[in-house]
């Protein structure tokens, strides 16, 4: 079984394009020109060397030896926290912004949870001086101030999505309607690998950079290029999709996925996905949502704020459902308490999404000898208010 994406925009049976007519003409350009012009010469020196002398990569494969040694396997950590801006999400903003400017666009959209996308975002239009608009959903932007800061900071205008959650689905819904009405100078900037096609595919693209480099990375240090277990966090999936890339198809290696599960899978308030969704369509693809009887959004949640989205990419609902991912969902205090743990284990303070990740170590067991190489998808500055609160520190 192939797990890239097929020539109609699929993941097996996820992904397409169900979009408004208006939008049809916008997808269309993106899907007919994206690998042209991304896989040209020119497109691919600018990008990498903005990665290198801009984002700061390679970003480090780190040996955590105390981690390691309490629970007897070898933990790898791809610290992409120490990309600039404090996540992954620019990489995939450097791509696309230079996609934008090559297809003419005059103004940029996107929409934002955590904030972290938004400030990518907006530091990428700073930087190549163009109107840039980030939608929000208004408990996100209580939750996330030192983000929204960011962003003003940076030039950008911040819109409030007021509407359902007031949460990252409802900034997706907002910039959805923008890109209708303003078909022809906008690029909308999609942060995860959500979307109509080609958008999954693009982002998992331009974040693959980070599979690219742990193959070498490991190879430097285990002499081997794949290790035995990736892990990752999982919203929409951005950094789980760059971390699994270039390891897809290499049953070498096993995935493991880990989602918010909230307050519990079956309190009423989660975003495990994996355990709740059905099918359906969200944001122009088919994936796994979670949703009622009659087919209605239910509203996700979690203390995260990049990880409370109702669906997942059709990238890993095609993981799930074809077993070649173990999805594992965690829960707010678990994800927590190892925001506290790998600050005080190994000095680095992660994202709230990012701790999810890590909890997998007290729930499955691996041999002294496999090597696992977790995605710090995020340094953890834009959550220090929810910890402090949630620990009183």
């Amino acid at each position: 079984m192939n797990y890239n994406v097929d020539e109609k925009g699929y993941y097996g049976d996820f992904g397409g394009a169900y979009i408004p007519e208006m939008l049809y003409p916008n997808v269309a350009e993106l899907k007919e020109q994206y690998l042209k012009i991304s896989e040209a010469p020119d497109f691919q020196k600018e990008f990498k060397d903005l990665l290198k002398a801009y984002v700061g990569r390679p970003t480090p494969l780190y040996f955590a030896k105390r981690l390691s040694e309490r629970y007897q396997t070898k933990i790898y950590l791809k610290r992409e926290d120490l990309c600039h801006t404090g996540a992954h999400k620019v990489n995939n903003t450097i791509g696309q912004i230079l996609l934008a400017k090559r297809l003419g666009k005059k103004r940029i959209i996107a929409e934002t949870g955590a904030g972290q996308h938004g400030v990518a975002t907006a530091t990428v239009c700073a930087l190549m001086g163009i109107e840039c608009i980030v939608y929000m959903g208004e408990l996100d932007i209580k939750r996330q101030a030192p983000n929204v800061a960011r962003m003003k900071m940076l030039g950008a205008e911040v819109r409030p999505a007021q509407s359902g959650s007031k949460t990252l689905k409802d900034a997706t819904n907002e910039a959805i309607r923008d890109w209708i009405n303003n078909p022809v100078d906008t690029h909308y900037i999609i942060g995860s690998v959500v979307g109509p096609h080609p958008y999954p595919d693009m982002v998992a693209r331009f974040q693959s950079v980070i599979s690219e480099e742990t193959q070498v990375q490991l190879m430097e240090v285990e002499g081997r290029d794949y290790p035995d277990h990736v892990i990752a966090c999982v919203g929409g999936g951005s950094n789980a999709a760059g971390l699994y890339y270039h390891y897809l198809n290499d049953t070498r290696v096993n995935i493991i996925a880990v989602e918010a599960a909230g307050k519990g899978i079956d309190s009423g308030a989660s975003a495990a996905t994996s355990a709740l969704g059905k099918e359906g369509i969200i944001h122009g693809s088919k994936t796994l949502l979670m949703q009622t009887p009659d087919g209605q959004i239910t509203e996700p949640y979690s203390i995260s704020a990049g990880l409370d989205y109702p669906g997942v990419g059709p990238m890993h609902a095609h993981l799930f459902r074809s077993k070649r991912a173990e999805f594992i969902s965690v829960p707010d205090q678990e994800a927590m308490d190892w925001g506290l743990t790998l600050s005080q284990m190994e000095g680095i303070i992660p994202a709230i999404e990012t701790a999810h990740a890590f909890a997998v170590l007290e729930v499955r067991t691996f041999d002294p000898e496999e090597v696992l190489v977790f995605n710090c998808s995020g340094r953890g500055d834009k959550d220090l208010n929810t910890y402090i609160d949630y620990f009183k520190l």
